[in-house]
């Protein structure tokens, strides 16, 4: 066993307290939020914990009124990928990610209390989790806030690359770890802008 990896619990101390998360479902059940976006922002920080992303799955919505009753939140990793119909040889077919993970939290629109309460939990995953050091880089994540943003603008109009921007945005927040989006999410906050801007 190599010096350092299994110290203070390391990694199987890690599985362990994450495997006593995934049993420990009841004090989520019963939750109230206010709104199905704070919920959102619950599960996605839950997920960043824990190690991993999270999307919205389906909702269902009261056929007299169109309101939102229901919301299922899972995890990246839920059910499988799409066949793509539109060719039969692929060149660079996308490695496959989903693993028909069962996680989930599912909640529910109480009208009396105009609040979202947890109906469901399950925290049982399929797949390795990330690591502390890797959770900025997931899906539900990553994120470009406002200061950064003018950040990546001013980087554009000063005509600075893309990796030298990143790079600065980096020094500026404390280091890479701290930066909520890669440089494949600041050409798309840029590409966005440009096409706002059109």
């Amino acid at each position: 066993m190599e010096d350092g990896i299994m110290d203070d619990g390391g990694l199987e101390g890690c599985i362990k307290e994450m495997g006593k998360l995934a049993k420990d479902k009841s004090q989520y059940l019963g939750m109230e939020f206010p709104s199905e976006e704070v919920a959102y922002e619950f599960y996605n920080e839950f997920g960043r914990i824990v190690g991993f992303s999270i999307r919205r799955n389906y909702c269902n919505k009261s056929k007299k009124d169109g309101v939102m009753t229901s919301r299922k939140f899972v995890c990246c990793n839920e059910g499988e990928r799409e066949k793509d119909k539109r060719y039969t040889v692929i060149k660079n077919p996308r490695s496959e990610t989903r693993t028909n993970c069962n996680a989930f939290m599912h909640i529910v629109f109480k009208r009396n209390l105009s609040k979202w309460i947890v109906s469901k939990f399950d925290n049982n995953h399929n797949h390795p989790l990330h690591l502390p050091q890797c959770t900025h880089l997931m899906p539900s994540q990553r994120k470009v806030c406002d200061v950064q943003g003018i950040n990546i603008d001013i980087a554009d109009e000063t005509e600075i690359s893309l990796k030298a921007s990143h790079d600065l945005i980096s020094v500026i927040v404390g280091g890479k770890e701290f930066v909520e989006f890669t440089r494949k999410d600041q050409k798309t906050y840029l590409r966005a802008k440009r096409q706002r801007n059109l």
